[in-house]
């Protein structure tokens, strides 16, 4: 982690206290179950896709709320679905946690390695009588899972001890195909949470792992494994979505009926949502297979690794997330607030520099350097000036609109940023009409431009930069992946809600020649214009291309 990014970090606020810690303190406090023990926390993320902003939030509660009790934090790989499991995503969100200021030191697991002792833990159960192997096929199983009305049943739940034993080893073996046995838990099945009615615990999946490769196949499902890889990994507290709220009657049933050598706790907190997004993994996958973005990176994308590209902030995304709060009531937050954050942070950090993104010559005729043998620049920087710059197409009008304050023939006299005071004498234009370049003449004794200097002036301020040494760019604006601000309510194909203008491509934009050596991640606000980065894929020596991270109009209203 470099030492801006930690110094910045460093001024982050702690972590607010929330009803999370509200149950830690009761648990930790003399008599309570987790009296005398560290509090320790885990982040479990599936490695079948890049982590987006709303894990962010998990990430901040995790890491966050073990940071704060001095305790420790895991991190585990989620992997016990092999089907789009890949080391590309376990390398990308452990660059992203890291990323964001967070280090689980050695801590660092893979449930896949438990599977042995997952496979023990089972055959535990069926000794007990309490799982048994099941052969309703997958449509027999909806069938006979029954309603609030009706319990549901199966053929099978009575199988002996030994046969049930024997068809699991066999399963193992792998001598059952795809669908054709699973191993139940035996619960409850007239249970009014479905989730105890009877859950498979262990189906059949033909599948290679990417870490166990063809060892296995036969997998543990999700509400089994996950009690069992935060039992053996100490955990004390096991901090999951809302709606893994209905699953804890099984995890804890699962810990209870175990012989582990823990017992966590879990807790449910309310997920992030935002406006203008979408955050199913599974969407953002079909975005980027698709072709409708660039990739997991695209700046529009809300993963963290595109937020990173766009010019996103560590310090702005904890901001973010320390602010939202943690409760139990979904709640839907506004871009704008995410951006908000962003635009507080990078206005104390951001480097001003001047930049003109749809360019138009303006030649200020009766300029010469003789009269100007210094040239210096105003400010802390150095910057050069000569006859000619360059300044944007918008701050011309041949025909000024009312209240038009910027250039236009024998209009008022308009400051050029730092510069000079200049006023609009005409302009020059092609066959087609269009303006090629803008000329104005200058008074010497204004020198700096500076309003500070006492005289007002009716036009606006304007920045430019020098044709003599300004710098090519590309620049990209973007604005939401999707039109609508909620894409996926109801019967909507998100798909048909994304915004077509959602990338502004502009080639022929000139920068100061302070820029040409920028490079990622540093950001500046170029002046009027916003706050940008130096993309960090596409720009290449001899080619600047900047990312608008946020406008400088801030439209979130508290």
């Amino acid at each position: 982690m470099s030492d801006a990014t930690r110094t910045a970090l460093d001024e982050t606020p702690a972590m607010a206290q929330n009803f999370i810690h509200d149950f830690i303190d009761e648990d930790i406090a003399p008599g309570g179950q987790y009296e005398g023990m560290a509090v320790h926390t885990r982040f479990p993320p599936e490695p079948n896709g890049y982590l987006h902003i709303g894990h962010a939030k998990a990430i901040f509660i995790d890491f966050g709320t073990a940071e704060k009790y001095g305790g420790l934090c895991n991190l585990r790989m989620d992997d016990t679905n092999p089907t789009k499991e890949d080391v590309e995503y376990v390398e990308a969100i452990q660059e992203d946690i890291h990323w964001l200021g967070y280090d689980w030191g050695d801590r660092f697991y893979y449930a896949s390695d438990y599977f042995e002792k997952m496979y023990e833990y089972a055959v535990e159960l069926i000794k007990k009588g309490l799982a048994y192997v099941c052969e309703l096929t997958p449509e027999e199983f909806r069938e006979y899972r029954g309603d609030v009305n009706t319990p549901a049943r199966s053929p099978w739940r009575d199988r002996p001890v030994e046969e049930s034993l024997d068809l699991f080893a066999r399963m193992r073996a792998g001598e059952f195909e795809n669908g054709r046995m699973t191993l139940r838990a035996k619960i409850d099945l007239a249970s009014g949470n479905f989730n105890m009615r009877d859950p498979v615990i262990y189906r059949i999946n033909h599948m290679h792992h990417h870490r166990q490769g063809d060892k296995w196949c036969i997998y543990p499902m999700y509400d089994f494994a996950h009690p069992l890889e935060d039992a053996l990994e100490g955990i004390t507290h096991s901090l999951c979505s809302l709606e893994f709220e209905d699953h804890r009657p099984l995890y804890d049933w699962v810990i209870q009926n175990c012989s582990v050598p823990a017992k966590p706790r879990q807790i449910e907190f309310a997920r992030l949502g935002i406006n203008y997004t979408v955050m199913s993994k599974r969407k953002l996958r079909q975005l980027v297979e698709e072709g409708r973005v660039s990739g997991w990176d695209d700046p529009r994308m809300p993963t963290l690794c595109g937020l990173r590209r766009r010019g996103y902030t560590p310090r702005a995304i904890r901001n973010f997330s320390e602010r939202n709060g943690v409760s139990k009531a979904a709640s839907t937050v506004e871009y704008a607030f995410l951006e908000h954050c962003l635009r507080e942070d990078l206005n104390l950090t951001a480097q001003r520099r001047m930049a003109v993104l749809r360019p138009v010559k303006l030649t200020i005729t009766n300029y010469t350097v003789e009269n100007n043998p210094n040239d210096p620049a105003a400010g802390s920087r150095e910057i050069t000036f000569s006859r000619t710059v360059y300044v944007e197409a918008e701050d011309f009008l041949e025909t000024p609109v009312p209240k038009y304050k910027r250039l236009y023939p024998d209009g008022p006299e308009c400051r050029l940023k730092g510069a000079y005071l200049i006023r609009c004498t005409g302009c020059a234009k092609d066959d087609a009409g269009n303006v090629t370049e803008i000329f104005a003449t200058y008074d010497p004794d204004s020198r700096g431009g500076d309003p500070a200097d006492g005289r007002k002036v009716k036009g606006a301020t304007l920045h430019w930069v020098d044709a003599a040494t300004a710098v090519d760019a590309e620049i990209r604006l973007y604005d939401n992946l999707f039109m609508d601000a909620d894409p996926d309510a109801g019967d909507k194909n998100f798909l048909d809600c994304l915004n077509p203008a959602s990338l502004e491509v502009l080639s022929g934009a000139k920068v100061e020649a302070s820029l040409a050596d920028a490079a990622s991640p540093a950001s500046f606000q170029f002046l009027r214009q916003g706050y940008f980065c130096v993309d960090n894929k596409d720009s290449a020596p001899g080619r600047l291309v900047f990312n608008r991270s946020v406008s400088l109009k801030d439209s979130f209203k508290f």
